[in-house]
């Protein structure tokens, strides 16, 4: 398997914090306006090692979205609004009385859309004692795990991804529909392998929150494939897992990077401001 590149940076300071993926990057304060050099220092970090993380940020909502729009186009989430001053945020909540979070099981944001996002970027505002910390897989190296065999079937595949599968992990998706508020059914068609657009390599494109079946294949067809294909994308030595603090900012790469938001912290508040940056068709 790929070994992580290990860069020496002029203008940040990047420390893996696994060995999968995931680094912390210091001596950037993102409320500023960075210097060009700065911001392409940050990307650089972020294709290297999938998932970064700021520590110690404090933003408006204003000034999350224009860091944002330094590394792509913010784009609205589906089905979903925003926040009232800045609709390219989209709060990822949990209050005391509530059981159930947001996105709370294995996947990759939306690629039930046509163009997945490219990246997501999640803010964390209120934070509870203990518990809520979020789980990140690298699927370059689940990919790159495989057998040569059945790396060669999976590269003719397409998998079909849904909006309604999303329910299943009941999230917040399934409490507003339960509310009376109108979703559409969003479904397309993506490689189950794709090749990342930056770095050329080869990634595992499928996901228990949103894949139903393979094109061409039936739903029982499909299972037993998928099944072992969503218990091999995460396992131990491909992940990470963050442990958040108020004012810690998490940027990810959708294409080649899954995340699952551990629901461990029942009794408390948790909030969080995303912001999904579009991305391109998946090939």
């Amino acid at each position: 398997m790929t070994q992580r590149v290990l860069r020496n940076f002029r203008h940040i300071e990047v420390q893996p914090i696994a060995g999968a993926l995931g680094a912390e990057l210091h001596g950037v304060d993102l409320a500023r306006d960075l210097d060009d050099d700065v911001v392409a220092e940050i990307r650089q970090a972020w294709l290297d090692h999938l998932v970064v993380f700021f520590r110690g940020q404090a933003l408006t909502p204003a000034q999350q979205v224009a860091f944002a729009r330094r590394l792509g186009e913010p784009m609205e989430y589906p089905q979903l609004k925003g926040l009232p001053e800045e609709p390219l945020i989209t709060p990822v909540m949990k209050l005391e009385h509530e059981r159930t979070n947001f996105g709370g099981v294995w996947h990759s944001d939306t690629t039930y859309l046509e163009r997945p996002p490219m990246a997501s970027m999640l803010y964390a505002k209120e934070i509870p004692p203990y518990g809520g910390d979020t789980e990140f897989a690298n699927q370059y190296l689940a990919y790159e795990a495989l057998s040569d065999g059945l790396r060669r079937i999976l590269d003719g595949l397409v998998g079909i991804s849904s909006s309604l599968k999303a329910d299943a992990s009941k999230t917040r998706e399934d409490r507003l529909k339960a509310a009376g508020e109108a979703q559409k059914t969003l479904i397309a068609e993506h490689p189950v392998v794709r090749t990342h657009p930056e770095t050329g390599r080869k990634a595992l494109y499928l996901n228990t929150g949103h894949t139903t079946q393979f094109k061409d294949w039936t739903v029982k067809e499909s299972q037993p494939l998928l099944d072992f294909l969503f218990q091999h994308q995460v396992r131990p030595e491909f992940t990470c897992r963050f442990r958040w603090q108020a004012g810690s900012l998490a940027l990810w790469d959708n294409r080649c990077a899954m995340h699952n938001p551990i629901n461990d912290y029942h009794g408390y508040r948790r909030i969080l401001h995303r912001i999904t940056l579009a991305g391109d068709r998946p090939v």
